[in-house]
């Protein structure tokens, strides 16, 4: 896709998106046989729900319609969410993986797997697991250090008192509300 292209898409999209209180994370379009793939990728805080997927694509089908940024050729529109494995990039990427444990490759050179505790504007406070039996270690790493990360999938993870606490604190907050 060109860049002019992807910047009349995002110009066009991007006030829908934001409407809903959704993040454009990537727009993207990739041939598919004699037909092209317009993908839009959303997201929030709190997640996007299958239905906010659906009314945006309707939305962003009639704007693209009205408009001949996609140009003559047949295309498909899809709207969707990130996948598990999408790769963090943006703090607020790290924000919303909270909880969650993450694999980040450093500039530095080497490899980190540690849980995010914590974001805030200049990097992360992690907890890393302890080895043969050690307990955790807490260690910073600024948003700088990182060449690269993305969550790593738990299948077998049991609920830990990390997110017991969370959960007890965010139970409190709605009683005082």
């Amino acid at each position: 896709m060109s860049t002019t292209q992807s910047e009349r898409l995002r110009g066009l999209l991007e006030p829908l998106v934001a409407a809903r209180d959704l993040d454009l994370e990537e727009i993207e379009v990739t041939p598919a046989g004699k037909r092209r793939v317009l993908r839009i990728v959303v997201d929030s805080d709190d997640g996007v729900q299958l239905d906010e997927c659906a009314e945006l694509s309707r939305e962003a089908s009639q704007v693209l319609d009205d408009t001949d940024a996609m140009g003559g050729a047949p295309y498909t529109l899809e709207v969707t969410s990130p996948g598990a494995d999408r790769p963090l990039t943006e703090p607020r990427h790290y924000r919303r993986a909270v909880g969650r444990l993450v694999k980040a490759q450093l500039h530095e050179g080497g490899e980190l797997v540690a849980r995010i505790i914590a974001v805030d504007d200049e990097g992360l406070d992690l907890e890393v697991p302890g080895v043969k039996g050690r307990k955790p270690t807490a260690r910073r790493v600024a948003f700088a250090e990182i060449a690269k990360a993305r969550v790593e999938i738990e299948f077998n993870r049991k609920q830990d008192k990390w997110r017991d606490d969370r959960a007890e604190q965010n139970d409190e907050s709605q009683e005082e509300a």
